[in-house]
């Protein structure tokens, strides 16, 4: 794959969140010229340290994506943009719906601005997400399901996926739109409030505290580790069709979120409880869920190889490195 990277240029907005960061690396690996374009504030998750060693071999802009001046300076020129940058949280997208509409569907309009009036060569691979279904009718979902989003979150996306592929029909900007669905691995966020499922039960774990499941923890998921969301993303930005359209990401073995914890007592003291399901949550929750990724195998080749044991297995690992060399500084400090 370094062939068909060496010397591109490549701007990754998000790149010190989750998914970005192992992008990042990724990216540079492969000879890939990366810009980052992020609030290195971490208010959406973004964190420096994610690229440890390798944040001396990329550019970092602490940038509004919705300066739309900046962005007219900042794009053209650069082969791809990731764009990866969102607000994650279903939750808070609920409470802060505004915020929400920012920076999952208008920061993207104006990306998508920029590349019209002056870069209208740039590929875009947009991260969306399987929130734009809401309830499956029925599973696996593929792209032929309806989408009827439960929360503003999953709203924002489908709109957003909708000004990408308008932008290919009546511009010809091209771009990939991929639907995520529970993504894992090294450089989570585990601290911000509002995150997913994983993030908060991967949070306690770490930390000795009892795993709370709502209901009766049976809900049906797929989870996509990380690295096989950036042998993905990866893959979209070097197609030569398929453009505009959105495509699902997941695993082809789904579980329970009880196996979830489950496969994670291999490998760490779990204790469990079970807890009545928050109003709040219960109204914007899908149930069961578990996708269908042939569309964008047939496309791409791709298949999600990574199992949930060997995942979790890796996961833990980064996490209970970074902290044991983080508690190695503070001795030494």
């Amino acid at each position: 794959m370094s062939e068909t990277w060496s010397g591109r240029s490549v701007l990754v907005t998000g790149g010190l969140g989750f998914i970005g960061s192992n992008l990042v690396l990724e990216l540079i690996q492969h000879g890939a010229k990366v810009t980052i374009l992020d609030c290195a504030d971490g208010r959406y998750g973004g964190n420096v340290r994610n690229l440890g060693h390798a944040i001396g071999q990329v550019r970092i802009l602490d940038v509004d994506l919705l300066d739309a001046d900046a962005l007219i300076q900042i794009v053209p020129g650069h082969d791809v943009v990731f764009c990866l940058a969102g607000q994650v949280s279903h939750p808070n997208s609920m409470q802060d719906p505004i915020q929400d509409l920012d920076m999952n569907c208008r920061a993207q309009l104006q990306i998508l601005e920029a590349c019209r009036h002056s870069s209208p060569h740039t590929m875009l691979v947009f991260t969306s997400s399987r929130q734009v279904y809401g309830r499956p009718q029925t599973r696996p979902v593929d792209e032929a399901h309806p989408v009827r989003p439960v929360d503003v979150n999953g709203i924002s996306k489908m709109a957003a996926e909708h000004f990408f592929r308008l932008y290919w029909e009546v511009y010809g900007i091209r771009s990939v739109c991929l639907r995520l669905t529970n993504t894992y691995g090294p450089r989570m966020d585990l601290t911000s409030p509002g995150r997913g499922f994983i993030n908060v039960c991967l949070s306690q774990v770490l930390n000795g505290d009892v795993v709370s499941l709502f209901g009766t923890g049976d809900q049906q998921r797929d989870f996509t580790y990380v690295d096989d969301v950036v042998d993905a993303l990866m893959l979209a930005a070097n197609q030569a069709s398929g453009f505009g359209l959105a495509y699902n990401l997941s695993h082809p073995a789904s579980c329970s979120l009880r196996d979830f914890v489950q496969t994670l007592q291999q490998f760490i003291d779990v204790q469990l409880r079970f807890i009545p399901f928050p109003a709040d949550r219960l109204s914007i929750d899908v149930g069961d869920y578990s996708g269908c990724s042939a569309k964008f195998q047939n496309l791409t080749g791709w298949k999600a190889k990574t199992s949930l044991e060997d995942g979790l297995r890796a996961t833990l690992d980064y996490f209970q490195t970074c902290r044991h060399l983080a508690d190695a500084e503070t001795l030494q400090s």
